[in-house]
């Protein structure tokens, strides 16, 4: 019995000798960021519905209109969509005044704050893909942020009490001109920790601050930089193919509108065009208008993130407007919401409604300084509809 356990003893020993000496092939290592396969761009091309003796009459209406509003200033693009149809679209003026090029359909332009709808909608989509959670602390995607308790659902919903970068990044970035990129911005933030407004979830308060650190949080998740990331999961599922983030290191095409003061002086790049996030996205009518449809039928969201997004976020003051996840908002007590958001950046003015109960969409991209941009909307509206708006539109930037 003793002879038996020690040549079992020894067999075992040569055993664990061979298995310790034998080549094992590595296991297989996750790959970080994101590789989910986008979803496919869709083939059908836009639907128009400009025909029918009803569009035809709103169509004079709406030439006539814009007529008088190119004779005071206005120089931009014009898209109307009504139950997922184009019955309403044009361009006036310049994309390049000085080599006299004018706005077409593939002429992108400065989308301003409205970047911030795509921005948001990246955000969920990862959320979605569990790759991300809104409700935990930016601490957990950024090294080194310096305030522990704000989320990214403050962040989304302009409720983290941060200064907006634009203000304070002059007071320790001497260079003006010089754009600077989200992860120079956020260096200064962790160095210098500016005071916050208030404490964070506590109020509501508009800040681009918020926006440029998801931008960088989709990098930090994905792998991807925010430009790639945008063009590989949302612009090219969408058919945006006129549409980019801007790099002001590769300046813009050909076909991209010039930003103009009211003078037609050109606006020059600064620190903040750099930054991207809250603003940066250049885009046109017609991809504006795909970009609405998509959130109508869930390309890319499902139908509960997509609401979960339009829900308003602060209560602090009363009143119709509120703010969502992304997303300006007018919340009416008969249950009716327009969703909507506005943007202003150098000469750009951009105006972007979505009146979902009607699906009606109104569009308006201008690279010309011109604020009358933003009191277009409810003229448009009652054009369409034939009787002046139920409710008021947002008229500032």
């Amino acid at each position: 019995m003793r002879l038996t356990s020690s040549f079992m003893g020894v067999f075992f020993l040569l055993l664990l000798l061979i298995a310790c000496n034998t080549p094992v092939p590595p296991a297989a290592a996750r790959t970080p960021g994101f590789h989910e396969d986008p979803a496919q761009p869709p083939k059908a091309p836009l639907i128009y519905d400009t025909l029918s003796d009803n569009n035809r009459s709103i169509i004079s209406q709406l030439d006539n209109y814009y007529r008088i509003q190119s004779r005071v200033g206005f120089n931009g693009a014009v898209l109307i969509g009504y139950k997922g149809k184009v019955v309403y679209e044009r361009y006036y003026g310049y994309s390049n005044r000085e080599r006299k090029i004018p706005l077409a359909f593939n002429s992108s332009s400065q989308l301003a704050s409205v970047s911030k709808t795509f921005t948001s909608i990246a955000i969920l989509y990862l959320y979605e893909h569990k790759q991300l959670n809104i409700d935990y602390p930016v601490q957990n995607y950024i090294k080194d942020f310096p305030y522990p308790n704000i989320s990214l659902r403050m962040l989304l919903s302009h409720r983290s009490g941060l200064p907006d970068y634009t203000k304070w990044v002059p007071v320790y970035n001497r260079n003006a001109s010089k754009p600077i990129s989200n992860e120079e911005m956020i260096r200064l933030m962790v160095k210098h920790k500016p005071r916050l407004e208030s404490r964070p979830n506590t109020r509501f308060k508009y800040c681009n601050t918020n926006f440029a650190l998801l931008a960088r949080v989709i990098e930090e998740v994905s792998g991807m930089s925010y430009a790639g990331f945008m063009e590989k999961y949302i612009f090219r599922p969408l058919g945006m193919f006129n549409t980019f983030v801007y790099d002001p290191a590769h300046g813009l095409p050909g076909n991209a509108a010039i930003s103009y003061r009211y003078n037609w002086v050109r606006e020059p790049d600064m620190f903040a065009d750099g930054v991207t996030g809250d603003k940066g996205i250049y885009s046109t009518v017609q991809d504006m208008f795909r970009w609405d449809q998509s959130l109508y039928n869930n390309t890319l969201l499902s139908k509960d993130m997509i609401e979960l997004s339009y829900g308003p976020c602060s209560f602090e003051k009363p009143g119709v407007k509120n703010y969502g996840l992304g997303w300006r908002m007018l919340c009416y007590a008969n249950g009716n919401k327009i969703i909507y958001h506005n943007g202003w950046w150098h000469g750009n003015n951009t105006s972007f409604y979505r009146l979902i109960k009607e699906n009606m969409t109104i569009i308006v991209l201008g690279n010309r300084f011109n604020k009358n941009i933003y009191k277009q909307a409810p003229v448009i509206y009652g054009i369409v509809k034939g009787a002046a708006a139920a409710h008021g539109f947002d008229d500032e930037g």
